[in-house]
């Protein structure tokens, strides 16, 4: 019965791209790794790497790793549904540019290149596989590591999180409370559910920052709500006004909210090195940070315009969801006042209909049938 569950479980969960967006080769001058997009093959960036790396499941699972010499921490980032990673390199690299980071991520196990199939105990072994090489390879301290999970992701993100006490902070990125949570208003967790990160999560003794949109109806804001409530040590969230699951980054305040937390969480290593105490900067929080609909001007959309475009992929209608189900903890229209107060923020307006997505985990779930995954093709780019 339990074989039988994970396996369907495994089948509603995950949508790795087909084909895969990207090839892996040797590269003949080199003898380094090489990744082409579309078949077509670029000149190498010195401060990208592109690797391999074996898992304690016995898969092979490719990262790649964008170094900044200005970083002092490092990134560790775990994609969203439907998403390989030929089609999150291009925002990988204006986040470790941005963001002043190094930043590794990874494919899972059967996704892009990597080898064996996807399932939920395979993305715990694929997550630790980065962490290892992290920390082996390029000598990077568990204490200057942050871990970032979209969506899907933040299942592995959160399993890591909990099993490390130095850990530096947490991003999560469009959460889910778990996967079963996703297709029912469950209250409670049951043996055969997946990604129990609600159980989880309150291990996690680091700062952690919650990402959500709030008309999100792929994954319901909601689900980032409770996890931000259970945080131990809560960091002030972002609550995105009209975001949706998979266009957060095109929202101004995306990457100013993230910049101003990898500027406190700089700040806090700093003065801990210089106290030897854990600098009070995450205590007593403001309960969110809830920004108008407002979107990029033109001169920053094209920072982020490759990866953006690359990553958004047309939605099922959602006037096929079956009618009947209730939503969890469905919230209602928002004040017209900017306040930061947790009552307002619990005040969202209801999710609007699906934009795009690049990660349809529930979304594809919760429809009367399955459409096929008719994955777009990137821009020919090549590491």
């Amino acid at each position: 019965m339990g074989a039988v569950t994970s396996s369907m479980a495994a089948k509603l969960a995950f949508f790795p791209p087909n084909p895969p967006s990207y090839e892996v080769a040797v590269d003949q001058v080199t003898g380094k790794l090489r990744m082409s997009v579309s078949g077509i093959a670029m000149g190498l960036r010195d401060n990208v790497d592109v690797l391999k790396l074996d898992t304690k499941r016995g898969n092979q699972v490719v990262a790649l790793y964008f170094k900044n010499p200005a970083a002092s921490l490092t990134l560790l980032y775990s994609h969203g549904n439907a998403a390989d990673l030929g089609q999150m390199c291009d925002l990988f690299c204006e986040l470790s540019l941005h963001l002043r980071v190094n930043l590794m991520g990874y494919d899972y196990s059967g996704y892009g290149q990597s080898s064996g199939k996807p399932s939920e105990q395979n993305t715990y072994a694929d997550i630790e596989a980065a962490y290892r090489c992290l920390e082996e390879k390029y000598g990077v301290k568990e204490e200057n590591i942050i871990l970032y999970g979209q969506s899907v992701g933040s299942g592995p993100t959160i399993d890591l999180a909990a099993q490390l006490q130095r850990l530096r902070a947490v991003v999560l990125h469009s959460p889910i409370a778990s996967g079963l949570r996703v297709m029912y208003p469950v209250k409670r967790t049951y043996w055969f559910d997946i990604y129990k990160n609600v159980d989880k999560i309150p291990s996690v003794s680091c700062p952690v920052l919650v990402i959500h949109g709030s008309a999100d109806d792929v994954v319901d804001w909601s689900h980032g709500k409770q996890l931000w409530d259970l945080c131990k040590e809560k960091y002030e969230p972002l609550w995105v006004k009209g975001g949706n699951h998979c266009n957060l980054e095109l929202y101004p305040q995306y990457i100013k909210h993230l910049k101003k937390f990898i500027s406190a969480i700089e700040k806090s290593s700093r003065l801990e090195k210089v106290s030897g105490e854990t600098p009070d900067l995450f205590q007593n929080p403001r309960k969110s940070s809830d920004f108008r609909e407002t979107r990029l001007g033109k001169e920053q959309r094209e920072k982020f315009k490759t990866s953006t475009k690359q990553r958004e992929i047309p939605r099922l209608s959602t006037d096929r969801r079956d009618k009947s189900r209730t939503s969890v903890d469905r919230t209602e229209k928002p004040r017209k006042n900017d306040s930061h107060s947790e009552k307002e923020c619990s005040n969202s307006e209801p999710p609007e209909k699906a934009r795009n997505s690049i990660d349809r985990f529930g979304g594809m779930i919760r429809s009367v049938r399955l459409c096929n995954i008719d994955c777009f093709r990137p821009t020919a780019t090549a590491i």
